[in-house]
């Protein structure tokens, strides 16, 4: 983010001679991002490595230096005295304390503990994107008293998002983050590709089974359909555990089956009978009930677009929205 966005050069670091492969993992992360990668090792003491660390960004005219420091429990004296003597040599610009979302009243503890122990700027707090729905940042922001700047919302490294505590409240209270929902469709949808899919389908040239694919993938790149239901609003309206019957495992199968397809067949599926079943089932390793699942599904999305091609078609369906109802979807 630092990289792409501010166009800063970004070092990364790992102090964390403690965990197996910590390491290696920092450098693949980095590896992965088109880091620089700060050399460490498990035999060094962690003041030597932040010390080496900051020299070499230093003379590489590195922007950014981050020093990822291992993980503690804040009964373990000797290792906060480390980080201590870490962050006296660094004397960083941000010193922020990562939590998982999901721990409760330890992580409570812990937080505590660092606050106590170092001058905190702020906290990161992952796994947001689990059924806690961000009600520890309540918590971490009053134990701390120092503001949540990121989220984690899922398990890729582009999936760390500015905090924007409205955002949260909303979610919390099951009223959806429309905001957040609107900025990921800007940065990870294909604009070209949603156009042209537009202008078809308001010349009323239908929707077909490629179509159908391609918002497979772009649903895909958000992070997948349970996300998305997520930043809806009025999804407390739903029936009980019915979005956790949205399983994403199952929009891959569907992928599968429309790539066995001939493109003939994607373009025209009324033309798919028994033997093009068959056929379609054991190439995608699939059974045919589930390609007439596949079908059926399509064709209520092909009712669905139909809809936004007539007049005020958009304005229904956010009406739908509204009352807790998706177009197309099993509940």
């Amino acid at each position: 983010m630092l990289q792409e966005k501010d166009k800063k050069k970004v070092a990364v670091v790992s102090c964390d001679v403690y965990r197996p492969a910590a390491i290696k993992q920092l450098q693949t992360l980095a590896g992965e991002n088109g880091l620089v990668f700060v050399e460490s090792s498990e035999t060094s003491k962690p003041v030597d490595i932040a010390k080496s660390a900051l020299d070499l960004a230093k003379r590489q005219m590195i922007d950014v230096l981050i020093v990822d420091s291992a993980g503690r429990l804040h009964i373990d004296e000797e290792l906060m005295q480390e980080i201590k003597q870490v962050h006296e040599l660094l004397s960083p610009i941000e010193t922020l304390f990562v939590i998982d979302s999901m721990m409760g009243q330890d992580a409570i503890n812990a937080a505590k503990a660092f606050n106590d122990a170092l001058p905190l700027s702020g906290n990161i707090l992952t796994k947001t994107d689990g059924d806690a729905r961000g009600g520890a940042a309540l918590t971490v922001k009053h134990i701390t008293g120092k503001p949540i700047k990121y989220l984690g919302t899922g398990e890729k490294s582009s999936e760390l998002t500015p905090f924007h505590p409205e955002r949260i409240a909303s979610r919390i209270l099951g009223m959806g983050d429309v905001l957040s929902l609107i900025e990921e469709v800007e940065q990870k949808t294909d604009k070209v590709q949603a156009e042209k899919l537009a202008k078809k389908i308001k010349k009323g040239k239908g929707f077909n089974l490629q179509d159908f694919r391609d918002q497979l993938v772009q649903m895909n790149n958000m992070g997948g359909v349970a996300r998305l239901i997520d930043k809806l609003p009025s999804m407390n309206q739903l029936p009980v555990g019915a979005v956790s019957q949205v399983n994403d495992k199952e929009f891959v199968k569907l992928g599968a089956i429309i790539d066995s397809m001939t493109q003939k067949e994607r373009t025209y599926p009324d033309i798919i009978n028994g033997s093009r079943k068959k056929r379609i089932a054991k190439g995608s390793g699939t059974q045919i009930q589930d390609v007439n699942r596949l079908l059926k599904q399509f064709k209520q999305m092909q009712k669905m677009m139909k809809r936004f091609a007539s007049k005020g078609g958009i304005a229904k369906m956010m009406r739908g929205i509204g009352g807790g109802k998706l177009p197309g979807m099993p509940f």
